[in-house]
């Protein structure tokens, strides 16, 4: 398995977790919730993982109404 696979299947379930954690703010953060996601994820490191948490918080966002 290449290096950035394995990274991935390794942190995969913890960043759809860290996702859904920063998505169930949203409603009680309302117009501020979108700065405040944003210093969350600049926070995270490395850099791929936060890019990770990203993705998944895009397509969760998708999946549910706002």
């Amino acid at each position: 398995m290449s290096g950035r696979r394995e990274f991935h299947a390794i942190h995969q379930p913890r960043a759809e977790a860290q996702a859904r954690q920063l998505l169930a703010r949203r409603d009680e953060l309302k117009g501020q919730w979108l700065s405040w996601v944003a210093g969350q994820l600049y926070q995270l490191e490395p850099a791929e993982y936060a890019a990770m948490v990203r993705r998944e918080l895009q397509r969760l966002s998708e999946q549910s109404p706002q």
